[in-house]
């Protein structure tokens, strides 16, 4: 549907609705396919009529550019903190307090979300900035990171010429988990929590990488309101759920401080079934006009208090430790523990990240420790109760053989985790066999995940050189394989003996060795044998081949499983040469290009490997120094930087025009069905 120019701000307001349906109800009025199609069109039209782009338009959530530090902005009242309570008599001398100055005392008692304190300020119903609390008075200025978080509105519902609100950023459990594999399998260090991971995500330079992060926000205070009178803490979560905030449903109106007691009981129980982590309740006291004579201290205001909850922490024993390999080939221990009820459920198993870690607390095997759940997630030993030995604990070591394979294990510079380095370990065997088939390695078309799934399940490959041994039956007898398709994944895997060597070091997945790096390397080593001879110190002189990725190169040819399986994959028929072409023959040698917007016929990674197959350079920035800046739809800034810099510009069709003077690019294009 090809919308007038006329229905632009009617098609904004329609996307606004169905942000808050799906994003603060819980509740979408239309399918993901139907929101992804009007969110096409607003862009269509923004991007033919840039005249009408506005900031709080929904297509502007997502920022393009890296930050280069972040501002500062000074809060129009201090961000106070509250002072804490552990206890029924601590929250009972708070409500004495207050009865003493006030005669009218009820309470609000909202979730204490752990999480990362922000205050948004709206004029006339538009988000203008961001702050973190920073100290109080002065945070850093987070708006282009804030504009990422779906639940925060950049246009109110119900308009007022300024209205300044407080609330929290946090991340869900989910979502905090899902980082934390994603960081063990990549042997990055973990977020110690949520509130952690939330912070971490917030203050990214880069606000695209904040968008990655699925934050939310809970809105929970009114700081400063023109236009509208607010009286109480109740009216005022109902005026920010009128201005499309999302405000907490847990919150709950308290008569007496034993009331609020009870709620308390009740969320330390059931706390653990929230999506999120909460440490506590924030009691209030309701109405304004009695916050203002109870008034505040330098830190903490007079009329609310937070009642923490107590830390979770349990002792048990460490019966042994597990030490098991990862999809990527990091050897991880884990430790198996006497079972103890912990934070709504029975742990028997915990998580002991590396074995630095291990050595830096001093755990040992018969130790008793002391656990918790990180963020009411994972489960974690804090620290070996030391004093407590017997004196027969045993001390935990990295093994020196992996064990799912028997390969060496090796640890390369400046990382923490240890690695299974044979790419046909059984343990990541089905990770190798993604990777080796994938697009910008072999690029064995119809091998993907569901494939490779069956092929290991089935033992039908043990080992990556296996691929080449497999027969039309075995293929055919896979699920939802029909003899045509059988034909085509064949000759597929056929077709990937004859890739360049670059492909093939690239596939072969060693660590920090990119497609980029590969091509370098097989410009200096144009043949594979060369690997298995060169040193740490030859491969540290070849220009953007640092010590780090020198080091992992003779690691991984020094490993005999990994020479075997080049050995096999030589025997089947896989080229294992580089052709070196001189600069001069390559069509694009000299030229620097650069990539921005989405491209329809290939992607950008796939785009930049056909520049540089043909001799050209991808920068990821603009300057005077680039030749062409090519846009596909949506570009970002660097469109605008080619502009001012009076830079070529060039659309997809005149990118692949200029492409399709080379044969290996028509090649390539043509299996993109591109004529």
């Amino acid at each position: 549907m090809n919308r007038p120019v006329s229905d632009i701000e009617k098609l904004r307001e329609e996307l606004r609705i169905h942000e808050y349906q799906y994003y603060i109800l819980d509740d979408p009025l239309i399918s993901d396919a139907e929101y992804d199609q009007l969110m096409l069109e607003l862009r269509k039209l923004e991007e033919t009529h840039p005249e009408l782009m506005t900031p709080d338009s929904p297509t502007q959530r997502v920022g393009g550019q890296a930050l280069e530090r972040f501002g500062s902005i000074v809060h129009r009242a201090p961000l106070l903190s509250l002072d804490n309570a552990f206890s029924y008599k601590d929250l009972l001398d708070f409500d004495q307090r207050l009865k003493k100055e006030l005669d009218e005392v009820s309470y609000v008692a909202e979730l204490k979300i752990d999480g990362v304190s922000i205050a948004l300020v709206y004029e006339n119903g538009l988000l203008v900035n961001a702050a973190t609390r920073g100290d109080g008075f002065v945070g850093e200025d987070v708006t282009a990171n804030i504009k990422t978080i779906k639940t925060i509105p950049l246009k109110l519902k119900n308009s007022v010429p300024r209205l300044e609100v407080r609330g929290e950023i946090y991340m869900p459990k989910k979502e905090f988990l899902r980082i934390n594999t994603e960081k063990e399998e990549k042997g990055e260090k973990t977020f110690a929590n949520p509130r952690n991971a939330a912070a971490g995500s917030l203050r990214q330079l880069n606000p695209r990488i904040t968008a990655e992060r699925s934050l939310a926000s809970f809105i929970y205070d009114i700081l400063y309101i023109e236009g509208r009178e607010v009286l109480s803490q109740e009216e005022a979560l109902r005026t920010l759920r009128d201005f499309g905030f999302s405000v907490n449903p847990q919150a709950r109106i308290c008569q007496d401080i034993d009331e609020v007691f009870d709620f308390t009981g009740e969320l330390a129980v059931g706390r653990h079934d929230l999506a999120y982590e909460i440490d506590g309740v924030v009691v209030k006291l309701n109405p304004y006009a009695g916050r203002s004579l109870m008034g505040q201290t330098i830190r903490s205001p007079r009329w609310a208090i937070a009642y923490k909850f107590p830390a979770e922490e349990k002792e048990t024993r460490l019966l042994e430790v597990e030490v098991n390999v990862g999809r990527t080939g990091i050897i991880a221990p884990t430790a198996i523990l006497e079972p103890v009820f912990i934070a709504g459920t029975t742990v028997g198993r915990a998580s002991m990240h590396n074995f630095d870690l291990v050595a830096e607390k001093d755990i040992r095997i018969g130790d008793r420790v002391l656990i918790h759940r990180a963020g009411d997630i994972i489960p974690e030993i804090i620290k070996s109760l030391a004093e407590q030995r017997s004196g027969e604990e045993k001390i935990i070591t990295p093994p020196n053989e992996c064990p799912a394979c028997g390969s060496g294990v090796v640890r390369l510079d400046g990382e923490v985790a240890y690695r299974c380095e044979n790419i046909n370990c059984p343990a990541r065997l089905k990770e190798s066999l993604i990777f080796f088939a994938s697009r910008g390695a072999m690029d064995i078309e119809g091998m993907g995940p569901a494939i490779v799934e069956q092929l290991v399940n089935r033992e039908l490959v043990n080992k990556i050189a296996d691929l080449y041994n497999l027969e039309l039956e075995q293929v055919i007898s896979l699920d939802r394989m029909g003899s045509k398709s059988a034909q085509n994944l064949l000759q597929a895997i056929e077709d990937s003996k004859k890739r360049p060597l670059h492909r093939l070091i690239t596939a072969l997945g060693i660590r920090h060795i990119g497609a980029k790096s590969a091509r370098i390397l097989t410009q200096q080593i144009t043949d594979i044998d060369g690997f298995f001879e060169v040193s740490e110190e030859e491969l540290a002189k070849i220009p953007e081949i640092g010590p780090i990725m020198a080091d992992s190169i003779v690691k991984f040819f020094t490993e005999p499983l990994n020479q075997e399986t080049i050995a096999l994959l030589k025997q089947k028929g896989v080229n294992t040469r580089e052709e070196k072409l001189a600069e001069r023959e390559l069509p694009l040698a000299g030229k620097t290009f650069v990539l921005t917007g989405t491209l329809q016929v290939m992607t950008r990674s796939e785009a930049g490997e056909v520049i540089q197959e043909l001799g050209g350079k991808v920068s990821g920035s603009v300057s005077k120094k680039t030749d062409y800046v090519v846009a596909g739809e949506s570009p970002g800034s660097k469109y605008d930087k080619a502009v001012e810099l009076g830079v070529c510009i060039l659309d997809e069709t005149q990118f692949l025009n200029k492409l399709k003077n080379s044969s290996a690019a028509v090649t390539k294009l043509d299996n993109k069905e591109i004529k």
